[in-house]
């Protein structure tokens, strides 16, 4: 009788392990076809990216209903791609911030450019897991309005090419230098599913290491204006006072609670005409160039610029407000606006980016620049059908209609706490 038991407990035991190897196989077998099945939707997304041709891109779209939608694929999510090659890469961006809540994706408003940029990395299938695994970095967080068209991120993307054994040791990542064949057009992936007021640029590889902000060599901003009555030469005078290490706590928001060292240095700091004139005012510009700029910085040094070009302030003005011992606080000043300000190029060691062959970036641009030229005629032909002015008003200059504001000088105006005093506050409140 203990004998049969043995027997039967042996079968069992015998059962129960080729179950478990089943099991086993059977486990191997559901990931494989799993990793087969995210492999086929991804070619998919592939070809319909890369293989149709502008035309017949045209022609799909031309069919399809204005208020149907785009359907997901069923069964392909972000998660299944872990398996796929990925390297770490810069991008060049382009947006015209008019309608954006900033660049930052952090901010509480949408739409921001950033979070543009996710929706067409995830519609794409460029992005491998989710963004905190892309080791994502951006240079400038630029302000609610402010454009840019030198931008510049980095982060992890899917890649067509091969892992290889000679990469850093991290499995699935690709960590060239230089460009290869049968590699993803970035850029024409990119920009075929962007609004149209964001473009990608241009991409580079770069070494995993690489940071867009803390990478960066400098920053180039512009500002536009028109010149109107303006001092030119009373501006640069004052302008060229920027130029050096300084103590910007004056020209800035300050943001005492986590930015406590306030020097910053600025390279060049020019004011240039354009070819463009509009009722006989001419189109110039502000060019400054620096390693890194504060918080609302290009905008407050810009306003207090145009107080020098009206004549409602010296250009000493710039001197004393640099002196921190002797102005600790800032005078309370409205910035100027942020719809002319221009992210213009962020520079780094090594890094030049490629675009994609042919015309169709530049083409898109220019179109852009036809269609805002079309909206401007609609003003201007507004502005021909108002209603004439008065006998009396109509022998007034332009700008004696505008009622004057009387300018208190900076030096009198009520001041900001200083740094000091709003760290003492945050640290009471902590």
């Amino acid at each position: 009788m203990a004998t049969q038991l043995s027997d039967v407990d042996n079968n069992d035991l015998k059962l129960i392990a080729t179950l478990q190897a089943r099991v086993k196989e059977l486990e191997a077998e559901n990931a494989k076809l799993v990793s087969l099945l995210a492999d086929c939707h991804s070619r998919e997304i592939e070809n319909k990216l890369h293989g149709p041709d502008e035309k017949g891109m045209q022609s799909k779209k031309g069919n399809r209903k204005s208020g149907d939608k785009i359907e997901k694929m069923p069964g392909h999510y972000t998660r299944f791609m872990s398996h796929h090659s990925k390297r770490y890469i810069a991008l060049k961006v382009m947006y015209f911030g008019k309608r954006f809540y900033g660049f930052a994706s952090e901010a509480q408003m949408e739409p921001t450019v950033e979070s543009e940029i996710f929706k067409a990395l995830e519609k794409t299938r460029l992005l491998v897991g989710d963004r905190k695994d892309s080791q994502y970095s951006r240079c400038g967080r630029t302000d609610k309005g402010v454009s840019a068209v030198g931008q510049v991120v980095a982060l992890f993307l899917r890649s067509n090419l091969k892992i290889s054994e000679a990469n850093n040791g991290s499995p699935g990542e690709i960590v060239l230098d230089k460009w290869h064949e049968g590699e993803i057009d970035y850029v024409r992936v990119l920009n075929r599913v962007l609004p149209n007021d964001i473009r990608i640029m241009g991409w580079c590889p770069v070494p995993v290491d690489f940071h867009a902000r803390f990478s960066c060599l400098s920053r180039e901003y512009k500002y536009f204006f028109w010149k109107e009555n303006l001092n030119i030469l009373a501006m640069e005078s004052a302008a060229k006072k920027f130029v050096g290490e300084h103590d910007f706590r004056n020209f800035c928001k300050m943001d005492a609670a986590n930015v406590h060292n306030y020097r910053r240095r600025i390279t060049s700091f020019e004011i240039s005409p354009t070819d463009t004139r509009y009722k006989g005012s001419q189109l110039c510009v502000v060019k400054i160039r620096g390693s890194a700029f504060l918080w609302h910085q290009v905008r407050c040094m810009v306003a207090v610029l145009f107080m020098v070009g009206k004549g409602l302030e010296s250009p000493n003005v710039i001197d004393m407000l640099l002196d921190t011992n002797r102005i600790p606080r800032k005078p309370q000043y409205i910035m100027a606006s942020e719809v002319p300000l221009v992210l213009q190029s962020c520079e780094f060691e090594d890094i030049k980016f490629m675009c994609s062959p042919g015309e169709a970036l530049r083409v898109h641009l220019a179109n852009e620049c036809q269609i805002y030229q079309l909206q401007a005629a609609i003003f201007h032909e507004a502005v021909l059908n108002c209603v004439p002015l008065s006998d009396d008003q109509s022998s007034l200059p332009m700008q004696e209609i505008k009622k004057k504001a009387s300018h208190i000088p900076l030096m009198s105006r009520p001041t900001e706490p200083s740094y000091e005093e709003r760290r003492a506050k945050f640290n009471s409140n902590t």
